[in-house]
């Protein structure tokens, strides 16, 4: 028995920035649920786009470009755009370097359209075997750029911020502040951060990295710093949004006053060993006591904090649940 339902589009969004030799194989590969596919060259030095024009023969693909490189999250926010402005209901991101499958998209997009989450991205450490697959370097650095990234999104239960392999419900992405994204390689982590703002809930998707012939145009050695101020500020703005703007709980005294004690046992601490440094006298045992008990109050409220964030992670999806189905990502037969 077959189903009068209308199938949900599904578009996809390809940056491309020196992909020329693989985009045509990344195309070839899209899966037949795909309804649109949208290339964006970002002012590509190879005029990927004018090749996809001239030997893509898709009718699903769309062609646009950027005059000016904006970055691969430049070139996304302008995907979105489109394919948004196209009606899709759901927005998929692959990069045109060919180290994503194309195989994978159902698996990404199954979870939005079950109304189960409002945005789903690729973990590439969730197989502990497959890691070898991988650059040491990367390791190393995507270890510690999820840590950060734990702290400045809220998504504590999220590893692997930079990975780029998304997908988006529309009435999400129509909700975030395309023009104020990140515009370079940071705009992964950017996205998580502005959706804890908006309470959405993430998934995680186990993939496989792949690494063949393709050149990354991201070097985690050159970012790492770059990434953690810019966590840093992510960090102290979701906190002020989300404990303090928005909503005030237990939770924001428990910080409040955990920061005050900290900062001022450090503070009567620092002053007492100064003066003992001045002055030659050791210090007493009763003033050690009194710099260190607040101290150790100050981070036990702290401590409760960090408790409730990590409790708080969003599990209710934001889009409407309704408004497509699961079972809608194929035809039933």
């Amino acid at each position: 028995m077959s189903t009068m339902e209308q199938p949900p589009h599904i578009a996809v969004v390809i940056p491309c920035y020196r992909a020329k030799a693989q985009v045509s194989a990344v195309i070839a590969a899209m899966p037949r649920e795909v309804t649109s596919i949208y290339v964006v060259d970002d002012a590509c030095p190879e005029q990927t786009g004018r090749f996809v024009q001239q030997s893509c023969s898709d009718p699903r693909v769309h062609v646009h470009f950027n005059a000016k490189n904006l970055g691969v999250g430049g070139a996304v926010m302008r995907g979105y755009a489109e394919a948004m402005a196209g009606g899709a209901d759901v927005i998929v991101k692959i990069d045109g370097d060919g180290q994503m499958d194309p195989a994978l998209l159902p698996v990404f997009v199954e979870p939005i359209l079950r109304g189960q989450a409002d945005y789903t991205k690729g973990n590439r450490f969730f197989d502990l075997e497959n890691i070898d697959r991988m650059p040491i370097v990367r390791i190393i650095g995507n270890a510690a750029l999820s840590l950060f990234s734990k702290l400045s999104t809220g998504y504590w239960d999220i590893f692997d911020p930079t990975n780029g392999y998304t997908a988006i419900h529309s009435d999400v992405a129509r909700r975030l502040p395309l023009e104020r994204i990140s515009q370079r390689y940071f705009f992964e982590s950017d996205i998580l951060f502005r959706l804890n703002t908006l309470r959405a809930v993430v998934f995680d998707i186990p993939m496989d990295a792949r690494y063949e012939d393709e050149i990354s145009n991201l070097k985690v050695g050159q970012v790492l710093f770059d990434f953690a101020a810019k966590h840093a500020r992510n960090f102290f703005k979701r906190i002020f949004y989300n404990f303090f703007l928005r909503d005030m709980s237990l939770a924001s005294l428990e910080l409040v006053a955990g920061s005050a004690l900290m900062i001022a046992g450090l503070a009567y601490g620092t002053a007492s060993w100064f003066q003992s440094a001045h002055t030659g006298d050791p210090t007493p045992a009763g003033t050690v006591m009194l710099a260190a008990l607040p101290m150790l109050v100050g981070l036990q409220f702290i401590l409760a904090f960090l408790s409730y964030d990590i409790a708080s992670v969003p599990r209710r999806p934001i889009h409407r649940r309704d408004t497509l189905q699961g079972s809608r990502l194929t035809a039933n037969t």
